[in-house]
């Protein structure tokens, strides 16, 4: 039955995706400058993007830690959406958050205003700073989500048991928690340090500049500013080597990602009972950290509307139905992949959806430029490649959201469908699409809002005429139009969430027992 789950297969898509990625890998490969030169200027780079991608999975993992510990052991009002919110960041265009933080630590921003009523010098989040500050912001909420869901497997039996007994917190930390921390914390830290290595717009925004620079950034300059192809081709090589090294250590100690909320069973937690300040602090400082720079957007925004240029609507058209296409590309690649790996006995078939994580967008979108430079005039076609890229980064997540559901029905109905002779569509309409409607009305939504908020591939092929919300935005910023880029950002933030409340809400609706 594995073959015939539908009119295309997982291997098809699967190879697909495979065949898309080292085609633009061998057009890249074509315009490489041999014998190949790495100077030390490009020693520095990928220092510097491994070095940034290190300390940003460090300072995200031990944030999220007591976080998570935290909400693991309390209930209060409130609670259930802050837990909800932790989620937001992963789906927060990157320049929407980049713009608030800004407008909270920037040398203007709340932060420094108060440093300078106390005669301090004001922040600068520039450079590495800056860096890892935005890549903590979206990826703490992460691991906090990660680590949290571990925690909640401990049976509420054996804390009811440990407070019998009075045991001490640290006895209890010992005994139950750094179980659960040794399993869930190197996939966590893993997974975080692949998606800092591969981050653009984080750069774009807040590095550049000689010590600052990512191997991202340095592709895209090099390709932008210099079309200096060789150069673009030798960076791209280098973090895919990296990048898939690290995808693929990440895939191996990883469980599988659900951003949805874990059983949140309620625990009585006797250790803890004199330990509610500290708890109280942590979940204070992570709440203010993610809600001020949401804030903050949503106060400079509300007075930028009315400043905006008439260009903002239609590049808010234009994103709203390249985000729709990858949403749709990324779901008719994501679920015959995702059948075929819940029948499949090789698990090792699920480290071909981790190319799409691991590959550079830009190196994706360097090859294929240079593919149709010869054919066709590039810009023309930027758009629906920046929706295929955008729908094969995040392909590895929409797999790894419905591989479990996927498995579980095959393992409920699989001999049942078989016994019946329900196979093709009519297994698709009747047995696995009502009972992973959840899991794929999320997994769409996830891949609207992250295509709709994404900054990447169109930089490469940016028609002054035509460009995507956060491509305008990103204009805005440059030429000093604050007010303007800040109305923009608050209409980019509202369709990422609204994309993904319409998926998510679909999907929900009238679910399948």
């Amino acid at each position: 039955m594995a073959r015939r789950t539908g009119s295309v297969s997982g291997p098809t898509a699967a190879g697909t995706v495979v065949a898309l990625i080292l085609a633009a890998l061998v057009a890249v490969l074509s315009r490489a400058d041999w014998p190949v030169v790495f100077g030390a200027a490009d020693w520095a780079v990928l220092r510097f993007t491994v070095w940034q991608a290190t300390l940003s999975a460090l300072f995200s993992v031990a944030f999220a830690v007591p976080v998570a510990r935290a909400l693991a052991r309390r209930r209060f009002a409130g609670r259930g959406l802050l837990v909800t919110l932790l989620g937001a960041p992963f789906i927060l265009p990157v320049i929407v958050a980049v713009l608030g933080l800004l407008a909270v630590f920037g040398r203007a921003g709340w932060v420094s205003q108060g440093l300078g009523w106390v005669d301090l010098p004001p922040l600068s989040i520039y450079g590495l700073t800056g860096v890892v500050m935005a890549h903590v912001f979206f990826n703490m909420p992460l691991a906090t989500r990660l680590i949290l869901q571990g925690w909640q497997t401990i049976p509420a039996e054996q804390f009811r048991l440990v407070g019998q007994l009075g045991l001490s917190p640290a006895v209890v930390f010992r005994t139950l928690e750094w179980p659960v921390l040794r399993q869930v914390v190197p996939g966590a830290l893993a997974l975080v340090f692949v998606i800092c290595l591969t981050s653009f717009a984080v750069a774009l925004t807040l590095g550049g500049g000689p010590r600052a620079t990512t191997l991202e950034l340095a592709i895209y300059q090099a390709f932008r500013f210099d079309f200096n192809l060789g150069r673009a081709a030798i960076l791209s090589l280098v973090q895919l080597t990296v990048a898939g090294g690290a995808a693929v250590i990440a895939l191996w100690i990883l469980p599988p990602i659900v951003l949805q909320t874990g059983r949140d069973r309620p625990v009585q937690r006797w250790d803890a009972r004199g330990l509610w300040p500290l708890d109280a602090m942590w979940i204070g400082l992570a709440a203010g950290f993610l809600l001020l720079p949401l804030g903050a957007v949503v106060v400079s925004g509300m007075i930028g509307l009315g400043q905006m240029p008439s260009s903002v609507w239609s590049s808010t058209w234009t994103s709203l139905w390249v985000a729709t296409l990858s949403a749709g590309l990324l779901i008719a690649l994501a679920l015959p992949i995702a059948a075929w790996l819940a029948q499949a006995r090789w698990g090792g078939a699920e480290a071909l959806t981790l190319l799409g994580l691991a590959a550079s967008p830009l190196m994706i979108g360097t090859g294929w430029f240079i593919l149709i430079y010869p054919w066709a005039a590039p810009v023309r076609f930027a758009l629906p490649v920046t929706a295929l890229v955008n729908a094969m980064m995040a392909l590895p997540f929409a797999v790894r959201i419905l591989l479990p559901a996927m498995r579980q029905v095959f393992a409920d109905y699989g001999r049942l469908s078989a016994g019946l002779g329900l196979h093709g569509l009519d297994l698709w309409r009747i047995v696995l699409l009502p009972r992973i409607r959840p899991q794929l009305g999320f997994a769409a939504g996830l891949g609207a809002a992250l295509s709709v908020g994404d900054l990447g591939v169109v930089t490469l092929f940016a028609d002054p005429e035509v460009a995507t919300l956060p491509l305008q935005m990103y204009r805005l910023m440059g030429s000093y139009q604050t007010n303007a880029a800040s109305g923009a950002a608050l209409i980019l933030l509202g369709l990422a969430f609204g994309m993904f409340w319409l998926c998510d809400a679909w999907g929900r609706r009238h679910v399948a027992g």
